[in-house]
């Protein structure tokens, strides 16, 4: 076994072929073959289902593949642990939400980037359930989330900054109350993809709000450009961190018992990046700290 041989194997699971592995490796097809049937030969276990068309990795593979991840990230971060670096040169793979990837993340991303040039920072966006799939793979080094549910065992949670949903809506609604105005509007909905939706979703379910559905998108831009040209009304999380340039919206509190998402960093728990990933949690609660909203603000911003 070798490190280029572990690096094969991660390939063909994130590339889904030996052929498109090797081209990520710059081997051919038949060495990524070699290699792969030299790894079972030396394990004396079958990585691969050979039995169809293209070969697929077994429960065994897919669990080694999770094992050579770490071994692999040991590995590129062994020589920056020994000259004390820290891994605070080379890339960082961040994941995040896309309602933080406007204002969170790029405020974090600059004040790290000034402080540690040498570190470059690769971002990617997705939704939490997602993220957390990329996290257990190894493909991302931490994520910006909203909290999940239950925390995995085998992650690391920090907190970063708690989010109240508000109610949106465009200058041309008169109306402050929040029941009167989701029941009278058309309602644009955050997608269902998204883990926050749960919780407006359990909000609405919760006080008897039935709501006239219009459109599900994604992305919070989009949403208030929507809100902002009466199309709708939608409920979203009052960002932590202002974004540049915000439109003209009415920021309409919900209430007592308003749901909250919590943002924070999640990262495996045994990651061989801690040193780095302190300095981006410290960088995050700083942007929070200087670009927090009130609260409780007024009806209208």
């Amino acid at each position: 076994m070798s490190i280029r041989m572990l690096r094969t194997l991660i390939a063909v699971e994130e590339h889904g072929t030996f052929s498109a592995a090797g081209e990520a490796v710059f081997v051919t097809h038949a060495a990524v073959s070699q290699q792969m049937k030299a790894l079972e030969a030396d394990w004396g276990v079958t990585l691969f289902d050979r039995s169809k068309r293209t070969p697929e990795l077994t429960p065994v593979g897919r669990a080694v593949v999770t094992k050579a991840r770490e071994i692999v990230a040991a590995y590129d971060n062994l020589l920056p642990s020994v000259m004390g670096d820290d891994g605070l040169r080379g890339t960082l793979q961040l994941g995040g939400v896309p309602t933080a990837l406007t204002s969170l993340i790029p405020f974090a991303i600059t004040s790290i980037k000034a402080r540690f040039p040498e570190l470059h920072v690769s971002v990617t966006p997705n939704q939490t359930k997602e993220l957390l799939i990329d996290l257990e793979r190894g493909v991302l080094d931490a994520a910006v989330i909203t909290k999940p549910h239950v925390v995995p065992r085998n992650m690391r949670w920090v907190p970063i900054a708690t989010e109240p949903m508000e109610l949106l809506t465009s200058v041309n609604v008169i109306s402050d109350d929040p029941f009167e105005i989701l029941a009278m509007q058309p309602y644009i909905r955050f997608t269902r993809k998204a883990l926050l939706s749960d919780f407006i979703d359990n909000w609405l379910q919760e006080k008897n709000i039935t709501v006239k559905d219009t459109m599900e998108l994604e992305n919070l831009e989009i949403i208030s450009s929507m809100v902002h040209a009466d199309l709708g009304v939608s409920i979203v999380p009052r960002r932590c961190v202002l974004p540049p340039n915000p439109l003209p919206l009415r920021h309409i509190p919900l209430g007592e018992g308003a749901p909250v998402r919590e943002l924070g960093l999640m990262s495996l728990a045994n990651t061989v990046k801690l040193r780095v990933l302190q300095e981006v949690e410290t960088e995050l609660l700083h942007a929070v700290e200087v670009g927090r909203f009130d609260p409780f603000p007024e009806a209208v911003v």
